[in-house]
Order: C-alpha cells, then sequence, then structure tokens
C-alpha cells in the first residue's frame, strides 16, 4: 500500500539531501521519522538515483515515487519509451503491462486516451499518483489482469502495447515469448480482436528468427541500443499484415543517432570481400544483433575483410556508417616475427572478430594494457589469414 507520508516535504527534503549518501550506512542510523521505514527510504533515493540517468523526466519532478529496484531495472528508459512511442499514434490506445509507467506515460501523449493495466496493486498505485503529478490526465489506471480485463470490456483500441513479464513464478528468467506472462502468441488473435495494431517489447537476447517463428503479422522490427548496448527489441505487429517485415536498427550514440532500416522481403546480393583498406569500420550493437552484415555492406559501399569477421573496409570515408569508424595506421600478420617487439607494454584498445585467441589471452601474452588513443584489431582477412589492424579513430569533422 502506498505511504503517503513519503509525500511530505520534510520527508522529500531528507530524500534529496541524502541521496549521494553511503546507504548500508544511512540505513543502520535508522529512519528519522516515525511513519516510515528506513527501508522506504532506502527506496526512493535508490529510485532518485536511477532516474537521474535512466528517466529524467521524473528525477525533476519532486513529488514523483518510485518502486523496489528490481521494478526500475525492468523500467524502459525515457530514450527507448520516447522511441517506442514515435512508431504509433491514433485516439486510444492501451498498456497491459504498466509497471511504473514509463512507456505508458509517453505513449499516452500520442493517443487522445490511453489505459494503464497492472496486476501488481502497489506499482499500479504508485504509477496513478506519478501521473497525476506529470499532468497525465489522458491515463485510466486499472489493477488487475490485463487479458481478462480486456475479455471483460467491449472496449476496441488503436493500439496495445506490451512488455511481458520475464520472469516465471519461481522467479527465474524465461527466454522464449510463449513462457512470459502474458503469453502473448497464445493471445495474439484474440488482442489482434481488439486491435488492429500490436507493439511489443521484448528482451535484447531474444533471438529474432525465434520471435518470428512464435509470432504472426509482424509488420516491423526495431532493434533499439542505447551507448551500443541492446536494450530491446520493438515488434510492430498489424493485422492481417502477410509480408516480410521491415527490420530497422537504431543506437542512441550521445546526442547522435544511428539508423539503418531494410526490408528483409528485397533479395541481397553476396558480401563483396576486400583486404584492409584506408579506413576500418565496426557495426554498432544494434547492427550486431539484427544480422543485416551483408545490407550493410552494400548499402554503405563498404567490402568486407571476411564473410565471418563483420569488420568493412572502404578506401573512401564513409562518415554515415552506423557504427565505430578507424583510420588505419599499420597492418601486421599475426605470424610476423617482429609483432611481439611491436606490441610489447603497448596501451591500446583491443578487440577480436573471427580470431581464435581471446582479448584476455592477447592482453596477457604481449603484455597490453587497457586504454589509450590506440585500437588494435585481431581478425582474418579473405585469404583466411589471420592479421593484426592498428587504427585510430577516423576525423570525422
Amino acid at each position: 500500500m502506498l505511504n503517503k507520508a513519503l509525500l511530505d516535504e520534510e520527508v522529500r527534503s531528507f530524500i534529496r539531501e541524502n541521496q549521494q549518501k553511503d546507504l548500508p550506512e544511512l540505513i543502520l542510523k535508522g529512519s528519522p521519522f516515525s511513519q516510515i521505514s528506513i527501508q522506504e527510504l532506502a527506496t526512493q533515493i535508490k529510485g532518485r538515483r536511477v532516474a537521474e540517468k535512466k528517466f529524467p523526466l521524473l528525477f525533476h519532478k519532486q513529488r514523483i515515487l518510485y518502486p523496489p529496484k528490481l521494478n526500475l531495472e525492468q523500467t524502459s528508459s525515457q530514450i527507448t519509451a520516447e522511441y517506442k512511442a514515435s512508431l504509433v499514434k491514433g485516439d486510444s490506445g492501451a498498456d497491459l503491462t504498466g509497471g511504473l509507467g514509463i512507456d505508458t506515460y509517453f505513449l499516452s501523449k500520442r493517443f487522445e486516451s490511453f489505459q494503464y493495466y497492472e496486476m501488481n496493486r502497489d506499482l499500479s498505485e504508485i504509477a496513478a499518483h506519478n501521473f497525476k503529478e506529470l499532468e497525465a490526465t489522458n491515463i485510466n489506471v486499472q489493477h488487475g489482469n490485463s487479458i481478462q480485463l480486456l475479455k471483460d470490456t467491449e472496449q476496441k483500441f488503436d493500439c496495445i502495447y506490451a512488455d511481458p513479464a520475464r520472469r516465471d513464478e519461481r522467479g527465474s528468467k524465461v527466454y522464449q515469448l510463449s513462457d512470459c506472462l502474458p503469453d502473448i502468441p497464445e493471445h495474439l488473435d484474440f488482442l489482434l480482436e481488439k486491435s488492429h495494431r500490436i507493439l511489443l517489447k521484448t528482451s535484447p537476447i531474444l533471438d529474432i528468427k525465434a520471435g518470428l517463428r512464435e509470432l504472426h503479422s509482424v509488420k516491423e522490427i526495431h532493434v533499439v541500443a542505447v551507448n551500443n548496448e541492446v536494450k530491446e527489441v520493438i515488434w510492430l505487429i498489424e493485422k492481417d499484415w502477410n509480408a516480410d517485415p521491415e527490420l530497422t536498427t537504431i543506437n542512441f550514440q550521445g546526442k547522435k543517432l544511428q539508423k539503418f532500416g531494410y526490408d528483409t522481403g528485397i533479395k541481397t546480393l553476396g558480401a563483396v570481400l576486400s583486404q584492409p583498406l584506408k579506413y576500418l569500420y565496426e557495426p554498432n550493437a544494434a547492427i550486431m544483433k539484427s544480422g543485416l552484415f551483408t545490407e550493410i555492406s552494400n548499402s554503405f559501399k563498404v567490402p568486407k575483410l571476411h564473410l565471418n569477421s563483420h569488420l568493412y573496409t572502404s578506401e573512401i570515408l564513409r562518415k554515415e556508417f552506423p557504427g565505430r569508424i578507424f583510420q588505419i595506421t599499420d597492418i601486421k600478420r599475426y605470424s610476423d616475427k617482429d609483432l611481439k617487439k611491436k606490441l610489447k607494454n603497448t596501451k591500446a584498445n583491443v578487440t577480436t572478430r573471427n580470431f581464435p585467441v581471446s582479448v584476455e589471452n592477447i592482453r596477457k601474452k604481449y603484455r597490453i594494457q587497457d586504454g589509450g588513443s590506440v585500437y588494435i584489431f585481431f581478425t582474418t582477412n579473405p585469404d583466411d589469414e589471420k592479421i593484426v589492424i592498428f587504427c585510430k579513430k577516423a576525423q570525422l569533422a
């Protein structure tokens, strides 16, 4: 149950003032407020710490309440929630798995009215309070089983959103869509009777081909990364859609946006291979997740170093390539006798691609320190030779 004493200004000041304090030490001191436990205060302090980076909109509102750590971890970040909201719009929408309500809030801004459903009563109370603080007056909060609540109403929606819980009843992680709650594959036909459009968020580790085997009518797939870490895979499902989906990769890299899209129904030519040229390209994490390795090579006119290396090269700089771009300064065969002398006690960033030795063992063998402005790639060329490519960051200005 929501403890409204947490909203007292004196309590809110205490939480803000102690946000950076050592929590174990703070907990040992106990709560200075008779109506609030130190555990409740610690939960709010942890929440503000997470919110400062993950959802700054909430952080800058003084009377926002936060749930326990696990619920915060499962919540979308503000940047990914805003991206999902950009994909849909309409008169009415619904979120089947409301949680803290970050996705609900940003999605609701694209609809005249929006329905929030949540099984956890405490979470639904926190979300309802936060929606009021955010002046999101078009959101209606309901606690209960969303699938059953949908069955109990004749209402239909322009879009239904879901982020199924990826833990079973024992709290263990699950990976197949059919093992998540709610079971979207089982209820998909019913949901498409309630809305012609479904927006589904899944785990970043869900295999895209596996997802396509469990779902149907998939129109778009969006692989979303933040700072080169894949955060979620988004599926846009549309009633009666029977063509191949379009696959889009997004990487929010600081203030820059790296985007690459491809219609999976279009057949691609085989990959062109090349020895390393002047520039070297490493795709971002969203591209790596998508598997669009040949497509990106053809689109940006950057040949691959090897069919299995997923590194690319060109003589002319391709500034718009979605990933890291380097200028090659030297190339050595891994078998060269003078390689050890060149590498010994070097400070460098080491990466391996299609190479039989791990980064850890390479660092140990050649005594390479981590960091600096030198980038070294251990990889394989088109002739199946093991090579070492020395690089620096390319000048893009």
